[in-house]
């Protein structure tokens, strides 16, 4: 299995999750449906807005079960630590036995991720779990009568179940090579996009398939793309391109420092929904710079997540996932991130969410305060919306284009406070996609059909159709890839290979025999001697006056060479047969075995003996005919 990405966008669909019971979510009234009412059903939806909102825990639809019995999955690839959010509904309680490899940051800050998640929706649970109204979608408003495989979906797993399932994680780094079974061999290589992100490279002793997704060409904190490792693959498969595909990132950073000083010249504060690792890093760096060259180098900066302070430190000591840049700062020594220096001068402060302990006494304002979740359905976020929503001063600025914010901000509205969008997103383009394609010339693109036709946004953004064979698939589909295996890999042992006696058949062309057993175990072919294998079942089997295996296979021998016809006529003789004719007709030779009612034609490749005799004739003259020609 390559990757195992959760859909998160599902929550959108359930109301915020406050830390303090709110007036507002309280009070909203119930939705009822114009027909076929179930009084069973109050309570579960609530109108907001002009929208309807389940009223329950947020639930995450899971991977596609029924395509995969999860326990038959032996290997798990991990390409970066936004992939593999939908672990433990994978690996636990369902039976697997496999393993999961990734690298040592995408493990690390993984957990992050994942212990921040069930973090956020546990400490402000719900009384009960609304299950009713998925059986009534067709009676629903959009979004919710759309919803995809709505029965699916499940609340958030247990933090036991996150710890069980990263216990199945192997570390790998960069360039190291992994034997899966014998099937392939497996590569991790850099990506570019965050810290330890890969593509993998799975390939064999005469095929190559690479998988790439979550890729960046651009200069940023993690190492840069290795390319070379990805060209001239038998099959590319391409996924994780950019969710927004029409704006430059820099731009964008550009505009978000822009915006957050206008809201603190303003007397306001700045609101930046975030998760706890990644852009936020290039955010610290790049806001604190634009507010000091601003003059405002006195706001304080918050950092709020339950994995404030693992992230942070962290990040610190992964010198060799890190750009030559940042690794240099390493070596001199320094901290490869500014925000350590920022710590240690209280430019920004962490903690774990804003009813830690020190936070009421360092907060104040105006500020920047970088917090979870993007999609303000839970976590610290919801709270400084609730406080400061009202004031037009204030300011909420969204960097992740994983949620569309319009829908975001729909059950806070109406809201005072101003919105902007600034997606920073590194992953590839379409532009940068298409130049990579073109420089790694793979037999046979596979991507996803969406990436074929225009972009909503963007008619001209798509994948163009490269000179070789393309593949696209959707969600639920099944596809076979274009690889037919030719060769395959045989080991000798060394007692075999010392037999071998090579016998030059032409010029340049050398052939020997090879007996053995060959022996097929996790794909790995290898041929032992004979002699092994015959002792171990004449021990088992008491002794027996049988040929052994070896004895027959020895005695088999390989005629090559053209046939001699006068060689053949004297060996004829040699052999008692008389009466011996040779025939020329229109350039074909055949003799003639009068007495014996027999003929035998000699073609280019072939030599024929029409025998209308004795059947021990016929064997007779193959064995002569046989002994004309040389063998090894």
């Amino acid at each position: 299995m390559l990757d195992c990405g959760l859909t998160e966008q599902t929550v959108l669909n359930f109301l915020p999750l406050p830390f303090v019971q709110s007036q507002k979510w309280s009070s909203l009234p119930n939705f009822i449906p114009g027909r076929d009412h179930d009084p069973q059903l109050d309570g579960e939806l609530k109108e907001c807005c002009g929208r309807v909102f389940v009223d329950s825990t947020p639930e995450f639809n899971l991977p596609m079960d029924k395509m995969l019995d999860f326990s038959e999955v032996d290997v798990i690839l991990i390409s970066n630590y936004l992939n593999m959010l939908a672990l433990p509904y994978i690996t636990e309680n369902t039976g697997f036995k496999g393993k999961v490899y990734a690298t040592e940051p995408t493990l690390q800050i993984g957990r992050f991720f994942l212990e921040e998640l069930v973090d956020y929706i546990e400490v402000s649970p719900k009384a009960c779990t609304a299950r009713l109204w998925k059986e009534k979608l067709h009676l629903l408003p959009s979004p919710l009568c759309e919803a995809f495989r709505a029965k699916k979906w499940r609340t958030i797993f247990s933090l036991k179940d996150v710890q069980g399932s990263l216990l199945k994680v192997t570390i790998m780094g960069y360039d190291e090579k992994l034997d899966i079974l014998g099937a392939f061999i497996a590569t991790p290589v850099s990506s570019g996009y965050c810290l330890g992100s890969s593509n993998w490279v799975l390939s064999t002793a005469h095929e190559k398939i690479c998988y790439v997704s979550g890729s960046s060409t651009l200069t940023t904190h993690p190492r840069p793309i290795n390319q070379s490792a990805l060209k001239h693959a038998d099959v590319l498969i391409m996924t994780g391109l950019t969710q927004a595909p029409t704006v430059n990132p820099d731009t964008k950073l550009g505009e978000l420092c822009m915006n957050v000083a206008l809201t603190i010249r303003n007397n306001g504060s700045a609101l930046i929904p975030c998760y706890p690792s990644g852009v936020v890093y290039d955010l610290f760096e790049c806001l604190t710079q634009n507010l000091e060259n601003a003059g405002l180098n006195n706001v304080p900066m918050f950092f709020i997540s339950p994995v404030a302070d693992s992230s942070l430190a962290y990040s610190n000591i992964l010198a060799e996932w890190l750009s030559s840049a940042k690794q240099n700062k390493v070596y001199l020594p320094d901290d490869p991130f500014p925000h350590a220096f920022y710590l240690r001068n209280n430019k920004l402060k962490h903690y774990n969410h804003v009813f830690s302990e020190g936070f009421s006494k360092d907060f104040r304002q105006p500020c920047v305060v970088f917090c979870g979740h993007p999609s303000l359905r839970f976590g610290d976020a919801v709270h400084f919306i609730e406080m400061w929503g009202n004031n037009p001063n204030n300011s909420i600025i969204f960097t992740e284009p994983d949620f569309p914010y319009l829908q975001v901000l729909a059950p806070f509205q109406p809201l005072a406070m101003k919105a902007f969008y600034c997606p920073i997103d590194t992953s590839l383009n379409y532009q940068q996609a298409n130049k990579l394609i073109k420089e790694l010339k793979p037999n046979v693109l596979v991507i996803p059909e969406a990436y074929t036709k225009p972009h909503p946004s963007a008619p001209n953004l798509f994948i163009e159709q490269p000179d070789k064979k393309i593949i696209t698939f959707k969600c639920g589909e099944i596809l076979r890839l274009p690889l037919k295996r030719k060769l395959d890999r045989i080991y000798l042992t060394s007692e075999v290979a010392q037999k071998i006696l090579p016998r030059e058949v032409a010029a340049g062309v050398t052939f020997s025999t090879l007996t053995g057993v060959l022996q097929v175990k996790d794909k790995v072919h290898c041929i032992q001697p004979c002699a092994d294998i015959v002792k171990e079942e004449t021990s088992s089997s008491g002794g027996g006056v049988a040929p052994t295996k070896e004895d027959v296979l020895q005695k088999v021998k390989y005629e090559y060479g053209s046939i001699d016809v006068e060689a053949v006529m004297k060996r004829l003789t040699q052999d008692g047969f008389t009466n011996i004719k040779l025939d020329r007709t229109d350039g074909a030779l055949s003799i003639q075995l009068v007495n014996e009612d027999t003929t035998i034609k000699f073609d280019d490749n072939e030599t024929h003996i029409i025998c209308g005799g004795r059947p021990t004739t016929r064997l007779k003259l193959r064995d002569t005919i046989m002994k004309c020609l040389q063998s090894f």
